[in-house]
């Protein structure tokens, strides 16, 4: 019988389970390459940590790797109900709590390898965590589809560490209460979009304004679960396209509230203004809320999860 330890945390309401002990050797190399051959040779294991019957559609993963990018303490590769992703924001503020209360971390700064290029992330001593995400930018503004049963959609495509379609203007209040019209809404605007001309766009972001008068946002991700923080790299997609407008100058707070109703806090520096490229930075919290050895007994038909 396998045994895998994992930490679980939430990050403003979405989980992320840390794996300490009983993962897959990935071997050495860049991460974009070990996330790769987590894809195609350790699925089983992606599937048995984050799926049922011990995981669910909304858990995200943290598989600690060493890092391979000079300057970088520590490598992780992040994964869900469907697959690896390039970069989790809700994740590396989980990772990092989740490390503190460990002992394996004090208040200061450190540097990640992600698949999709290295990041620093800094504990504060109140516990709060900021990170600085990989660099961000809009790739395409106002753009239109047709979406089934909702007519045409405007919005942009921007990249926070993974790629989302934004979209401000929507005839849907974002509410619990309206979760189901929400996902279905943005499974079709997902298929839409992917249709016609950017299949690599996986998450789909909706905006409004909040009661409290901050940004709501709602964040559809990759597997159809909804994201139930602010989502940090859908956050840094937002601040990209803010700065692109000229609606949010640089270093001023942005402030993101979750369906939910967590919050992050977000800035942006620019590197590149011709490109349109910033290094956004996201602060929030996490909650360490459960420890545990999971078993893996092959005579357990769904030892491996359930997989779509």
């Amino acid at each position: 019988m396998k045994r895998i330890s994992v930490l679980d945390s939430h990050t403003g309401g979405e989980p992320t389970r840390l794996v300490l002990d009983g993962g897959p050797d990935l071997g050495g190399g860049p991460l974009a390459e070990r996330a790769v051959r987590f894809k195609n040779e350790f699925d089983r294991y992606r599937s048995a940590i984050v799926n049922e019957p011990r995981g669910s559609d909304v858990v995200v993963g943290a598989l600690l790797v060493p890092p391979h990018t000079a300057g970088c303490d520590l490598g992780v590769i992040f994964f869900n109900n469907v697959g690896p992703l390039g970069m989790c924001g809700h994740g590396t503020i989980g990772l990092v709590a989740s490390l503190a209360h460990l002992g394996r971390l004090k208040p200061g700064r450190i540097g990640l390898d992600t698949p999709v290029g290295a990041i620093t992330a800094e504990l504060h001593a109140d516990g709060r965590v900021t990170i600085t995400n990989v660099p961000s930018h809009r790739r395409a503004h106002d753009v239109v589809v047709e979406v089934p049963g909702h007519g045409a959609v405007r919005g942009d495509v921007a990249w926070g560490g993974n790629w989302f379609f934004l979209v401000e203007q929507h005839a849907f209040s974002l509410e619990l209460a309206q979760i189901d019209g929400l996902v279905d809404f943005t499974k079709r605007l997902r298929r839409a979009v992917n249709a016609q001309g950017f299949p690599e766009v996986d998450h789909v972001e909706l905006f409004a304004p909040a009661p409290s008068g901050v940004s709501r946002n709602f964040v559809l991700c990759p597997g159809g679960a909804y994201d139930r923080s602010p989502c940090g790299t859908g956050t840094s997609a937002k601040l990209a396209c803010l700065a692109a407008d000229g609606k949010l100058a640089e270093d001023a707070e942005w402030v993101q509230e979750s369906i939910v109703g967590s919050r992050f806090t977000g800035r942006y520096r620019w590197l590149e203004r011709t490109k349109g490229a910033i290094a956004p930075t996201i602060t929030g919290e996490a909650h360490v809320c459960g420890e545990a050895t999971l078993f893996l007994d092959e005579r357990d038909p769904f030892c491996w999860g359930i997989r779509a």
